[in-house]
């Protein structure tokens, strides 16, 4: 399916503010709210719009520390890559994994209290998963930009 020019408005706005009501996102856009409801929900259903959340703080919940963790595996089988996919999806400080290419194999954003509390992640969780070869930590100092929004 391609999209039109309202699909993109839509889908704009959206990403803006998912709460918007479909009374006013139909009235940005210039239609009724019937077929903006409709377009809507084909856009969910078609797979554009993925889910709704809320962003949260994490200096209000205690997990003011965020730290670029680059992974080596020993070893590239499919077994072994998938067994590590496994285990890092069930660490609750990883918010982010990404598969990528160059030096390291995986990049992980991981959200912890405090350098204590990623020391102890770092022994007891981290370390704990079989053949990670090497690691490399990246402390954030400060955040510039942070957008969930895909351009158009």
């Amino acid at each position: 399916m391609s999209l039109d020019t309202i699909d993109v408005k839509i889908l704009k706005f959206l990403q803006e503010d998912s709460n918007v009501t479909t009374k006013d996102l139909a009235n940005k856009v210039h239609l009724s709210v019937t077929p903006v409801f409709e377009r809507v929900r084909r856009l969910e259903k078609d797979g554009y719009i993925k889910k709704y959340v809320a962003i949260l703080d994490p200096d209000k919940l205690n997990r003011s520390l965020i730290v670029f963790c680059s992974v080596t595996l020993k070893e590239h089988t499919k077994e072994i890559g998938n067994k590590f996919v496994e285990d890092i999806k069930s660490l609750e400080e990883v918010s982010e994994c990404y598969n990528i290419s160059g030096d390291y194999d995986f990049l992980l954003k991981v959200l912890v209290r405090d350098m204590k509390h990623y020391q102890d992640f770092v022994i007891n969780h981290l370390g704990s998963i079989e053949n990670i070869g090497s690691t490399h930590s990246t402390f954030v100092m400060g955040e510039i930009k942070q957008s969930y929004s895909v351009p158009f």
